[in-house]
């Protein structure tokens, strides 16, 4: 053995540190990558209740804790979205192996026809190669972070997923009590109405009504019948939905105790716009790939440098396996590659990248300005809807005070029965309308709390 291959080692280490120098006051620096949005401003109101991380509990409904307990296990999508998470992180995995020298080991053997022509000839080897890129310029560094961001932002879709089924499970579970209780409102109304049509049958054999007057509250009655043969369909379509939501058939029905329409808390905090983009999951996700469009970008220009990498190799060779461990060589080999001539392929290769940044930046910045939306949209309309629940209580307070009087009167003769039958049908309509906005209320709350919700523990963040 002698010092050559030592030299030649130190002679290539030399040169590569001197493109080294060359390069290195040329290397892309990462760059901003903020929010493009100027003065972000405060929402324009909040209220003072904190939401929880797992915000449904602000209704305190046992069963619906249930429903999206179970939900986190056994929805396929929210399964899906995990393993989508798993792939991207073993495209990390995959990725950040080229940061490692490879080693590959090789057999070979053969026996020749006649023995005699190919005496001389080596027939069986055994060797071992490596080779190894350095990675001066990051190249390979900052490829491998992209995929990292992008990993990320797949768990941040896989969190926000998780919040958007809490939200339609939610959503889901309160339509089905309200369909329900709509429904026995209606069954109530129905025996109400055929009451009415026996107690003014009645009448109208001592001429106190009009047979007009019993083929219009026939038709209220029908009415009402119809509006439960749509509250029947809504139960059913609703409870199918919540099963398949739950990974379950739909012709399995949820044995669970049906409970009234809960009562809402205060206004939760909105807190500061800037705080939404900390812990939103579909924020963190958009500003992830943004930093992974700005890696590539990075990869993309150092592509642009020269490549540097350091192979070896040994072998055993021999005419026999007797004889393998006898001989043997080795080598040593340093390589520089730099392009000159591509075609502009690796310039637009970086204009590419940076197109898909600036992109990426615009969507984020359109994502953002659509939470704070979110927030405000849901913000509003949750007091309004509180003022316009207010008003049809008063409404109907209003009409079964007048629909009182209405029967006084027209059971002393004062007031004709068309009075009375427009009354009652206004005053069954205002009750299905009350149901229906109470319902409509507690679904806005749904949309706020979504939100200004962030991740949450679903069981699978701990394999993480």
């Amino acid at each position: 053995m002698n010092s050559t291959p030592k030299r030649d080692i130190k002679t290539l280490l030399f040169h590569g540190s001197a493109l080294v120098l060359l390069f290195l006051g040329c290397s892309p620096k990462f760059s901003n990558v903020a929010v493009p949005i100027k003065e972000v401003q405060d929402f324009s109101y909040t209220g003072t209740e904190v939401l929880e991380e797992k915000w449904w509990t602000a209704f305190q409904d046992e069963n619906l804790n249930q429903l999206i307990d179970s939900a986190m296990q056994s929805n396929f999508d929210l399964a899906a979205t995990w393993q989508q998470f798993l792939a991207a992180k073993a495209t990390v995995s995959r990725e950040a192996g080229n940061k490692w020298p490879q080693i590959e080991a090789s057999a070979q053997s053969a026996v020749n026809f006649p023995e005699n022509d190919f005496r001389g000839g080596e027939n069986t080897q055994l060797g071992l190669s490596a080779s190894y890129e350095l990675d001066l310029w990051g190249r390979v560094r900052t490829a491998v972070q992209a995929e990292k961001f992008r990993a990320e932002a797949s768990l941040y879709d896989y969190r926000t997923a998780a919040i958007s089924l809490s939200a339609e499970i939610a959503t889901i579970w309160y339509q089905l009590l309200a369909a329900k209780k709509q429904l026995k409102i209606t069954e109530t109304q129905i025996t109400t109405n055929e009451n009415i049509i026996k107690l003014i049958r009645s009448r109208f054999v001592g001429g106190q009504i009009r047979a007009v007057d019993i083929l219009r509250q026939a038709q209220l009655l029908e009415s009402t019948k119809e509006q439960r043969i749509i509250f029947r369909t809504d139960v059913n379509l609703l409870e199918n939905r919540l099963a398949v939501l739950l990974g379950q058939q739909p012709q399995n029905k949820l044995e669970m105790e049906t409970t009234d329409l809960p009562g809402l808390a205060e206004l939760p905090e909105a807190g500061l716009p800037l705080e939404l983009l900390r812990r939103r999951p579909d924020l963190q996700q958009s500003y992830a790939l943004l930093l992974a469009a700005d890696r590539d970008m990075a990869s993309a220009v150092r592509s642009k440098y020269p490549t540097i990498s350091i192979s070896a190799r040994g072998q055993l060779r021999a005419n026999n396996f007797a004889n393998l461990f006898e001989n043997w060589a080795y080598s040593l080999a340093g390589n520089i590659l730099a392009p000159l001539f591509y075609g502009r392929q690796l310039s637009a290769e970086v204009d590419r990248t940076e197109a898909i940044k600036q992109q990426r930046l615009y969507a984020y910045g359109q994502t953002t300005l659509e939470a704070f939306e979110e927030v405000e949209n849901g913000l509003v309309q949750d007091r309004m809807q509180g003022q316009r629940l207010e008003n049809l209580g008063r409404q109907l307070e209003l009409a079964e005070k007048s629909n009182k009087q209405l029967r006084v009167e027209f059971l002393n003769g004062f007031s004709p029965y068309l009075d009375v039958l427009i009354g009652l049908d206004g005053e069954q309509q205002l009750r299905r309308d009350y149901i229906a906005a109470q319902s409509e209320q507690i679904l806005i709350r749904i949309g706020l709390y979504r939100a200004l919700a962030g991740g949450f523990e679903t069981g699978r963040d701990l394999e993480n």
